[in-house]
């Protein structure tokens, strides 16, 4: 490894820099790069801070959303007039218009098995670039090390780099802990699947908002589009972005899912690859059931694993996103949850053995719908949920004649009323 004190001059070697054939890949990469429908999330994050970190699950779009966002850089960057200079200022090494503000590039080159991040990151520094965009972060040895080694040399530098669910970074992550702020990207919400399929620009709305103007909100929106000629096609192969590219959604996802359990368990979480037979098995039968209460006894016999064992398990597909864990208020792993969902509805509809009952889909849509940006968890009470501790839900497939007692999200409600809120209306949460 190289001196922490080395200069940024000696780090650099003409004859290894490689900065134009990463350009060159950079360049077909932002060309060929869309984002069809502009993410929420673009616009909450504060592109100041200097290490910066896009979290999601596999298959929702991170790598197209980082691509993105150089290109806005670039465009931006163009569009800037040279800083005029002060008399008897330096004149800078390179013009504004010559210099490339950022570079793409991903650690899947084999660049990488000789040389350093750190190498690549001073000769691009030393060209006078300002933004470097990393993909496939995981597969760099001692990559949280290296991160923080660019972080403290290059202080004008901006990093932006993609992350798994399991990687661990924030406070998990001795190297990274209070210099990275991580954002999570997740699969398109309906209002932006809506927008995509009608070419509307439908605002996302709070859950406060939700709840006390539902009815009104709803109405709105019903004088511009059906939703719910919509809804059920988003909870079959909406949350994915590869649906508008894919000729066979349920092929693409598969392949998703696979990556999920092979690399984001498997490599990341540095589990034997003779395990990847029972780790799948146990998915499978997950899926089967889901949404289920948790019988670790049963699956421990069925998969020929110890109950430890499978809770670790179990932790795993939680953190890869194949799953999602409702537990009881103030309980959390490693204790017993109360109940087991699919991540999304899309993963919920990839077993081909079972009719899934509706109300399990609403069930479904309903966690994946609030849990990215509230709290949710199971409750001693008659209700299904309580979201951050105050609101107890309900959720239904169809309305009733009377009003219910509490909030009440509803599968096959078109427009609010009562305490009645129309399912598909969870989804502008984001």
């Amino acid at each position: 490894m190289e001196n922490e004190e080395i200069l940024t001059e000696e780090i650099i070697d003409p004859r290894i820099t490689m900065l134009d054939a990463f350009f060159r890949i950079h360049d077909y990469l932002v060309q060929r790069a869309s984002m069809p429908i502009r993410r929420l999330l673009m616009d909450s994050i504060n592109w100041d801070d200097r290490l910066i970190a896009i979290k999601g699950g596999r298959g929702v779009g991170k790598t197209d959303f980082l691509l993105c966002r150089v290109k806005e850089i670039e465009t931006e960057w163009k569009n800037m007039p040279e800083p005029e200079r002060k008399k008897g200022q330096r004149r800078p090494r390179k013009l504004h218009k010559d210099i490339r503000p950022c570079l793409f590039i991903s650690m899947n080159d084999f660049f990488f098995t000789e040389h350093s991040l750190l190498e690549v990151a001073a000769a691009f520094v030393h060209e006078g670039g300002k933004y470097l965009f990393i993909d496939q972060l995981f597969k760099y040895p001692n990559w949280s090390r290296e991160l923080k080694r660019c972080y403290t040399k290059f202080k004008e530098l901006h990093i932006i780099f993609c992350a798994t669910p399991v990687m661990p970074i924030d406070e998990d992550n001795n190297d990274l802990k209070d210099i990275v702020k991580t954002y999570n990207l997740r699969g398109f919400s309906f209002r932006e699947y809506l927008n995509l399929q009608t070419g509307l620009r439908l605002r996302a709305y709070t859950l406060e908002e939700i709840i006390q103007r539902h009815a009104s909100i709803s109405r709105e929106i019903c004088e511009r589009v059906r939703p719910l000629n919509y809804f059920q096609a988003y909870l079959d192969h909406g949350y994915y972005p590869s649906y508008l590219e894919s000729k066979s959604f349920e092929a693409s996802l598969l392949k998703v899912m696979n990556s999920q359990l092979e690399v984001d368990v498997l490599m990341i979480k540095q589990i034997d690859v003779a395990c990847l037979h029972k780790l799948r098995k146990l998915l499978y039968l997950l899926m089967k059931e889901t949404p289920c209460a948790l019988n670790i006894s049963k699956l421990s016999e069925e998969i020929g694993l110890s109950r430890a064992t499978i809770m670790n398990y179990i932790k795993y597909l939680k953190d890869s996103r194949l799953i999602n864990l409702l537990y009881p208020e103030n309980r959390n792993f490693p204790m017993k949850p109360t109940k087991v969902y699919m991540h999304n509805t899309n993963l919920a509809k990839m077993i081909f053995t079972r009719d899934i009952e509706p109300l399990d889909l609403y069930e479904t849509n309903f966690y994946t719908a609030i849990h990215g940006a509230h709290k949710v968890n199971a409750t001693d009470r008659s209700a299904m949920f309580i979201v951050d501790n105050k609101y107890y839900f309900d959720v239904r497939e169809k309305a009733s004649s009377r009003d219910t007692i509490r909030p009440t999200a509803v599968g096959e409600l078109e427009i609010g009323r009562g305490n009645m809120i129309p399912l598909w209306l969870l989804g502008f949460l984001y």
